[in-house]
């Protein structure tokens, strides 16, 4: 079986709203290849010879607009998915490196020409309802948590 691997790293920027002083979590919307789309944390594979670190500002300012700052590494996810296409075997393995990011510079914007087509801020108690990625929910385990080993257990 062919494996593929692809590291990325991702943030959690987290706000307070000055409206009514709830959290807000920034989120792009991903695009997927079957046309669905699901909110998800912004950021991205590296590219070759890149730091992590130097991948989530990179990512964050392409899908958001915005200048950010890691903060501390929150911890990673590891992923493994098997699928068969053409009758060939293959296995995606992805390691995510997650950051705790601050704005601190530019302005909202949507992605032209990439995986996400938009990019918005949400209140952290609606995130059960928006569609999204399981990423957005083990960001927010890591945030929230903060475990010593930089890994939260996958809910079954």
């Amino acid at each position: 079986m062919r494996w593929e691997l692809r590291v990325a790293s991702y943030a959690v920027c987290v706000r307070e709203n000055r409206v009514n002083a709830s959290p807000e979590i920034l989120l792009a919307r991903w695009v997927a290849a079957d046309g669905r789309r699901l909110w998800t944390l912004p950021g991205g594979g590296m590219e070759p010879g890149e730091d992590p670190y130097d991948t989530v500002i990179r990512e964050v300012a392409e899908e958001t607009g915005y200048e950010a700052e890691p903060t501390s590494l929150l911890g990673t996810d590891s992923i493994r998915r098997e699928h068969s296409r053409m009758g060939t075997r293959s296995a995606f393995h992805g390691l995510r490196l997650v950051y705790e990011a601050a704005i601190t510079g530019g302005s909202l914007r949507n992605e032209e020409n990439g995986s996400t087509d938009l990019a918005a801020w949400h209140p952290v108690t609606a995130i059960a309802e928006l569609p999204h990625v399981e990423l957005v929910e083990v960001g927010m385990r890591l945030w929230r948590e903060r475990p010593a080993v930089g890994r939260v257990p996958r809910e079954t």
